[in-house]
């Protein structure tokens, strides 16, 4: 149960006392805006009486309340479609927040293998780096072997013609020899 308050206030010069469940400083706030409100009335027709000036303000106020309470029904109305799609939105934001974790996890299965697969291919660059040393190595090898085998073809080339050459003066030796033999073999008959 909530305390009731008498507040006394005066509004074009009477004293009046309210009494109300709001502060003292809200229900003096109210009466100096009615205060006011009257006031301002007055000063702008100075022929109306107290109770005049009082209608007419009420009438202001009234206009003024009823003006903004269709604003505010309005508003309700425009607020209305949104608030109702409110728990449709929460849904959708709970499952967009799984979905992103979702993500995530997947982002970062997909993290791990491009790691994996990165450090895959630096051992692969390595490999082929070694291998294209050893190849480097071996080409040179190879290219020593073929000039040593090129050397040695030269070598043996000359080696034939050498021995063509030495069959031929054997060959010659030999026909003289044989001539020589034949001649001392008649002499000696």
């Amino acid at each position: 149960m909530t305390d009731k308050k008498k507040v006394e206030v005066n509004i074009v010069g009477r004293n009046f006392t309210v009494v109300g469940n709001e502060s003292e400083e809200y229900i003096k706030g109210i009466a100096a805006f009615v205060d006011e409100k009257i006031k301002e009335v007055s000063s702008k027709n100075e022929k109306l009486n107290d109770l005049m000036a009082t209608i007419l303000a009420t009438f202001n106020m009234a206009d003024e309340y009823y003006r903004t309470y269709k604003e505010l029904e309005n508003l309700k109305m425009e607020v209305k479609e949104p608030m109702e799609n409110y728990d449709g939105l929460i849904k959708e934001l709970e499952t967009s927040k799984i979905r992103i974790k979702e993500l995530e996890e997947e982002c970062n299965i997909y993290k791990n293998e491009l790691l994996e697969a990165k450090r895959n291919h630096e051992s692969v660059n390595k490999s082929v780096t070694k291998y294209e040393q050893a190849i480097y190595l071996k080409e040179n090898e190879l290219k020593q072997n073929q000039k040593t085998i090129k050397d040695l073809q030269d070598k043996l080339y000359q080696n034939q013609m050498e021995l063509i050459q030495t069959k031929k003066e054997l060959d010659e030796v030999v026909k003289d020899l044989d001539k020589n033999n034949s001649i001392f073999n008649k002499e000696e008959l």
